[in-house]
């Protein structure tokens, strides 16, 4: 059950500040950070606590066991300045707006007011993306956050082609502080309540009418090589309702490295000079992938579909691999494509 208080929703709009002024405002880092098992139980019960939802049953419990962590529903993208109904890619070259909902208060807080600052970051869609190192800011804003939900609205100013990214917001605030971060940006999600991530894409595709392509990275954050697994499933409606067809093109290098591991996958076949076909999208894998240490390669997943639909088509794209908290099979980060297919007009 939400802890979330229902009041009307309070929205900011501040000036961006850049340069110099933002290193003295990441006052939080790895290399000074506490894990959760060395946290004072002071600290536990600091009276500030204001907190992003990870998923739609979130209430600030860190760390959690939901998933998967990347879907915020707290951090939103839309063309203007009035907040849309559901999030958008953003529009490539022009201001477009970050709309982020904060919480005050989580299981750890009174709900007294509390001032701080919201940070917001981009990578190319996917996983392994190291922390900071990955990472671009590209808004941030002073603010204060009242008891109940705070909607903070950041203008985002020429967007870089291609237009697609993972985000990532950090609430930062000296009363409430991370509980530690370090490289993987999964387990400092989990484990801090601050912390939101959003990787969902839409594609808009019309039937027979070219492919929707899309940026895919997997990353290796560790100081040793690393085998890794591409992981696609559905969880809307199967992408064969439209006719739909998934290509990935793996790239020479990554390509290189699938046919090292013995091609091994599953609902997979070759189709051509280093691609592969995703054949069951519901339940599909690309096994073996071998990262060298610190290494992210980006790959391109190309979407078609020959019948228009108005089913609500869904697939997620997961890295599946080692991270820095010793487990071998973690979820490492990933990317749900919401796919729909309209009539083609001639």
């Amino acid at each position: 059950m939400s802890t979330r208080l229902h009041r009307p929703a309070r929205r900011s709009l501040f000036v961006l500040l850049t340069g110099a002024a933002l290193t003295t405002l990441l006052s939080v880092t790895a290399a000074g950070a506490v894990p959760p098992a060395e946290r004072s139980p002071r600290a536990a019960l600091a009276p500030a606590d204001v907190f992003l939802r990870d998923t739609p049953a979130d209430v600030g419990l860190q760390p959690h066991a939901l998933n998967p962590l990347w879907e915020s529903p707290d951090i939103k993208v839309c063309p203007t300045a009035i907040e849309c109904a559901v999030s958008q890619n953003p529009i490539v070259g022009q201001r477009n707006y970050l709309f982020i909902d904060v919480s005050n208060p989580g299981p750890y807080g009174s709900g007294e007011m509390e001032e701080g600052t919201i940070h917001v970051y981009r990578t190319t869609p996917g996983g392994g993306a190291a922390w900071p190192d990955h990472w671009t800011e590209i808004a941030w804003m002073a603010v204060p956050v009242y008891a109940g939900t705070t909607t903070i609205t950041l203008p985002w100013d020429d967007v870089p082609g291609p237009g697609h990214f993972c985000l990532v917001a950090r609430w930062v605030s000296a009363n409430d502080p991370m509980t530690f971060e370090g490289p993987d940006i999964g387990p400092n999600t989990r484990n801090n309540n601050n912390i939101a991530w959003r990787n969902v894409d839409s594609v808009a595709l019309a039937p027979n009418l070219g492919a929707a392509v899309r940026p895919f990275a997997i990353g290796n954050t560790l100081t040793r090589a690393t085998r890794n697994s591409l992981v696609f499933s559905e969880v809307g409606a199967p992408l064969r309702t439209a006719g739909g067809r998934l290509v990935a093109d793996l790239g020479p290098t990554l390509f290189a490295r699938w046919v090292e591991g013995g091609r091994a996958g599953t609902g997979v076949r070759e189709v051509g000079r280093n691609q592969v076909e995703i054949l069951e999208p519901g339940k599909a894998s690309l096994d073996n992938l071998r990262l060298n240490a610190k290494e992210r390669l980006t790959l391109s997943l190309s979407f078609t579909a020959t019948v228009a639909t108005q089913e609500k088509i869904a697939l997620r794209v997961t890295q599946i691999g080692p991270d820095s908290t010793g487990a071998e099979r973690a979820d490492l980060g990933g990317v749900r494509y919401d796919v729909t297919v309209g009539k083609r007009v001639n």
